[in-house]
């Protein structure tokens, strides 16, 4: 066995950062000043200059060890051996993230058909060159850049808001920790089940296809294609478009002659899903009871029945639901506890455009440009000036775009189409902030009024009692006594 080799200090104290930088979510601040470390720059430095800086800098540190004969994960053990793994990772990520982003959108267009990997042969090349276990390597670097595409491009807008969104993201595929969930989780996610909370449009349906198209995916190296495509990885299912007769045929199946019109034997979504995927129930909070209970069985055994059928089924994928209903609401009058706490390994809460813009006024630029591009296909600068001076002629800067990001759209094509857009209307068009600085401003709110008032304002973020009595210093019963207080004072609806 040849001698083994050892980091120097200095090299040592380099590639832990790279080690912390390869652990940290890309999309958090933390990672954005190791990175910038690692490239020995400032964190204000551009983004796209911080890392291409970084990536020479660590490339510069593999070719001194690659001079020296010590660029092979063979020749290490203990700590060193576990950095320079790393390191190894992430030069192949970022050596071949251009041609893993070709690669996604060849198999968008491609659809269910696993397409070829072209530069198979490169890639795992480089990795046996360091002494790495190539085929999982590989899997995993792809399975990396698929997460960062589908977070980072499927949801547009930079608001802090939507950034810590991203972190949510990315947490619930990788988990927080991403050593541990090479180690222990890659072929365990399963168990972790995701509720997608949010307001109607706000694309809690993107944030479900980022997580479901984002598993592992194994590779074969003899075909040089993924043994399936992550198209399939990801089936969605609205359960409020069925009624209650058919929706368990829908999620579980049915044998032919279940019931009358059970013409043949159908495949539920549960039956459709791929082990490395997810399924996506969507309107969660319209399920019954009863269905409730058989799904509760699914998340808990792994198992189902199809409708007329006692042969049990097995259940390999993820399930991740989504509600436009509160928290609180789901919790005290829609979901079952077990059923609840099974669901709800993690809860992700998409942010509502209001208070995006209200944390950056840009957000709804980057959004009409992200909506301009998707729909006609290219890059118009003209188009979204456009649609920006409609809008802030009518509905003006202090809408409240009810019907968020989906509503966005919607303004882009009518003004396409007409060159007006007015806005929805709504029985309160003006939005709980300018309420209450008109009343404090005009002095028509009472004290009373003002702390109704400003309790359900912090609803509308915290989204539940306990956090609202928290942040005011009140006791939960007096909080739930004002924002009920204040939605019957407007009628009920309370924005």
């Amino acid at each position: 066995m040849p001698p083994r080799k050892h980091l120097s200090e200095s090299e040592r104290n380099f590639f832990e950062l790279v080690f912390k930088a390869g652990m940290t979510n890309p999309f958090s601040d933390a990672r954005s000043q190791l990175d910038a470390s690692i490239a020995g720059v400032f964190p204000e430095t551009d983004r796209q200059e911080r890392i291409r800086r970084m990536v020479e800098e660590v490339a510069r540190k593999i070719s001194l060890l690659e001079k020296e004969g010590r660029a092979n994960l063979e020749a290490y053990e203990g700590r060193d051996k576990v950095l320079l793994r790393t390191t190894f990772l992430f030069e192949l990520f970022y050596a071949f993230r251009r041609k893993f982003d070709a690669l996604i959108e060849a198999q968008v267009a491609a659809g269910t058909a696993p397409v070829r990997v072209p530069f198979t042969r490169d890639a795992l090349a480089l990795l046996q060159k360091r002494g790495l276990k190539t085929r999982h390597t590989f899997e995993l670097a792809f399975q990396l850049r698929r997460a960062y595409h589908f977070i980072d491009r499927s949801l547009s807008g930079r608001s802090p808001s939507m950034k810590k969104f991203r972190e949510s993201l990315w947490n619930n595929v990788f988990t927080q920790n991403l050593d541990l969930y090479e180690r222990y989780l890659v072929n365990r996610m399963e168990d972790f089940s995701t509720l997608i909370l949010g307001e109607t449009g706000t694309g809690k349906g993107s944030a479900a296809a980022a997580i479901g198209r984002s598993g592992y995916i194994p590779f074969d190296p003899e075909k040089e294609r993924f043994v399936e495509s992550f198209t399939l990885a990801f089936v969605p299912l609205n359960l409020s478009q069925f009624p209650e007769s058919l929706m368990e045929s829908e999620l579980f199946g049915h044998k032919k002659g279940a019931f009358t019109g059970a013409v043949d034997d159908f495949k539920g979504v549960f039956a459709r899903c791929s082990p490395h995927g997810a399924i996506f129930l969507d309107e969660i909070g319209e399920v019954s009871t009863p269905v409730q209970i058989k799904l509760l069985n699914v998340l808990q055994e792994r198992i189902f029945y199809p409708v007329g059928s006692h042969e049990a089924m097995r259940f390999h994928g993820r399930v991740i639901a989504a509600t436009n209903k509160s928290l609180q609401d789901l919790r005290e009058k829609v979901f079952r506890d077990d059923f609840y706490y099974r669901l709800s390994s993690d809860i992700i809460e998409v942010p509502p455009l209001r208070h995006r813009i209200r944390e950056d006024p840009k957000e709804l630029d980057t959004l009409l440009d992200h909506t301009v591009t998707r729909l006609v296909g290219i890059p118009s600068p003209e188009l979204v000036e456009m649609a920006k001076q409609t809008l802030a002629r009518k509905p003006g800067p202090d809408y409240p775009w009810p019907g968020n990001v989906r509503e966005v759209e919607q303004a882009v094509r009518r003004i396409l189409l007409t060159s007006v857009y007015e806005g929805e209307k709504r029985s309160r068009p003006v939005s709980l902030d300018a309420h209450i600085l008109e009343g404090i401003e005009s002095g028509t709110l009472t004290a009373q009024e003002l702390l109704m008032a400003y309790c359900a304002r912090r609803y509308e973020d915290a989204r539940t009692y306990e956090e609202v009595a928290r942040q005011t210093g009140l006791d939960r019963r007096t909080v739930k006594k004002y924002i009920d207080g204040w939605r019957a004072a407007q009628g009920g609806h309370g924005r």
